[in-house]
């Protein structure tokens, strides 16, 4: 026996029983469905595939190229006879139906079988030749071009997929049918051409630059000197007074903080000191400057004024 004809041999034995997937229940002679026999017709006008009916296997002509290809059948255990007998009565009842290239693919995947299953029975010599190769490459050109119809046939299932959810993601282009026509409202417009003349000038006049109000600023101001000259005055005549008594008078913070800063324009001078026994405790403030009030203030020594 050749080496070809051993490889054919020793290639794993075909699994007949427990079908992995529902497509094989069909070799255990299940009723394929919606054909009856090698040439069935379908329910709805279309033209079936081609099925076949053996002692073991029952099922499409595309399954049974599947379970040889993957080696789950073994060639040599499939009537070819009967296979063509049973296409040739395809054909005859598809009649003007018939494809050309179902018919070829046919011609092709069954000569194929037939070198593969006479290499399988037929004895060989041990010595290696063309038709031993020949055969082996057969084999395999079966099986690339079985695992290429199962690409066609999944690419083929996808695109029917897309094709039928096109419809809910694109719009009709079309026209509304005259039954709808009916339906819509008629559209009345109580305004004449005039009325729209005016809404088209009152829509488009330019409108009026806003203004920004600034009677909520502040614009008073406050004098430093002022605040200094009424602390000079009551520490003359108190001689010392709390921090707190000094500013008694002051109806705003910007005046407190006025009369501080003229505290310390006073102790600048030496005319004041600051007693405070404890921290945080009472600020007492103690007048040290002159008494007479002509001596004054140092001619432009002034302090600042403060808004």
């Amino acid at each position: 026996m050749t080496r070809a004809a051993a490889s054919l041999r020793d290639a794993p034995a075909p699994l007949q029983h427990a079908p992995e997937d529902p497509a094989d229940a069909a070799v255990a002679g299940g009723e394929p469905t919606g054909t009856t026999g090698p040439a069935g017709r379908a329910a709805d006008g279309q033209v079936p595939g081609f099925h076949v009916r053996l002692s073991n296997f029952e099922g499409p002509f595309d399954l049974l190229q599947q379970l040889i290809g993957a080696r789950r059948m073994d060639v040599t255990e499939v009537a070819l006879s009967q296979v063509t007998d049973e296409f040739l009565a395809y054909l005859a009842d598809l009649g003007d139906r018939a494809d050309l290239d179902v018919v070829t693919e046919f011609l092709v995947v069954a000569a194929t079988l037939l070198d593969i299953k006479a290499a399988r029975l037929l004895p060989q010599h041990e010595e290696d030749g063309d038709e031993d190769l020949a055969v082996l490459e057969a084999r395999d050109l079966l099986f690339a071009r079985l695992l290429a119809y199962r690409a066609y046939q999944q690419v083929a299932a996808l695109f029917a997929e897309l094709e039928a959810a096109a419809p809910r993601r694109y719009p009709r282009a079309v026209t509304l049918e005259p039954r709808y026509l009916g339906l819509l409202p008629q559209v009345r417009i109580g305004l004449s051409a005039e009325r729209f003349a005016q809404l088209a000038v009152q829509a488009f006049a330019p409108r009026p630059v806003p203004e920004v109000s600034l009677a909520h600023i502040h614009t008073s101001t406050v004098s430093v000197a002022d605040h200094t000259a009424a602390i000079r005055t009551l520490l003359r005549d108190r001689e010392q007074a709390t921090f707190g008594e000094l500013v008694a008078e002051c109806t705003r913070t910007l005046e407190v903080v006025a009369r501080f800063l003229g505290l310390l324009h006073l102790y600048r001078e030496s005319s004041v000191v600051f007693d405070q026994r404890e921290p945080l405790g009472l600020l007492t403030v103690r007048w040290t400057g002159p008494t007479d009030e002509a001596a004054g203030d140092p001619a432009g020594d002034r302090p600042e004024e403060y808004e």
